[in-house]
């Protein structure tokens, strides 16, 4: 098994500011997206979402509503030669305090309860948030930073407690980084200024 997880929102489809993709209808793919995904699924990669969706515990759309994104979703993407391994969704408010919503690992735990564990080390998450970097950094993983949603600029990092080891512009340039360094083996970190892709 070579998983490599991905947040949902912001690496995959567009980020929506202040508000949440409730329904198909409302949900876009990054244009990057295929071909990032396309060139993880053509090198063996298994692709494991992992996404806050805390739309469904404010009531704003139902568990069916995410359920019809996600079958929309992978239907589209399996379209393209593109394979979705597991998803993963936190459907949690924050003030619930509950054990899978980023930046905790349950969502993570989760997965290697059900698949089994795996090299962390030389596994990857990409997100576009810290939340996402903090997530695979406690999770013992790899990380990458995508600014084609949350985070805009690499100079937001700086405040980070957790920095990303790699900043790439997309899914697509995440994908060539993940790609290479899994032919590599595993490096010391790096400043991330110095590894935008």
């Amino acid at each position: 098994m070579r998983p490599v997880f991905l947040d949902r929102d912001g690496v995959i489809s567009i980020f929506t500011p202040d508000d949440y993709v409730k329904n198909w209808d409302e949900f876009k793919f990054i244009p990057a997206a295929f071909a990032g995904l396309r060139k993880l699924t053509e090198n063996g990669f298994d692709i494991v979402i992992v996404s806050n969706q805390a739309g469904v515990g404010r009531g704003l759309f139902s568990s069916e509503d995410l359920q019809s994104i996600t079958q929309n979703m992978l239907a589209r993407l399996k379209k393209c030669g593109i394979d979705i391994y597991r998803v993963y969704y936190c459907t949690h408010r924050k003030e619930d305090n509950c054990a899978c919503r980023k930046p905790k690992t349950g969502m993570i735990e989760q997965f290697i309860s059900e698949n089994g564990e795996f090299e962390r080390e030389r596994t990857f998450f990409v997100g576009d948030a810290d939340i996402d970097i903090e997530t695979g950094i406690k999770s013992g993983m790899r990380t990458i930073l995508v600014l084609s949603g949350k985070t805009k600029s690499i100079d937001e990092i700086h405040s980070w407690n957790f920095r990303p080891e790699f900043v790439a512009e997309d899914i697509e340039k995440a994908a060539e980084i993940i790609i290479r360094e899994s032919k590599r083996g595993t490096h010391g970190k790096k400043d991330p200024r110095d590894c935008v892709e």
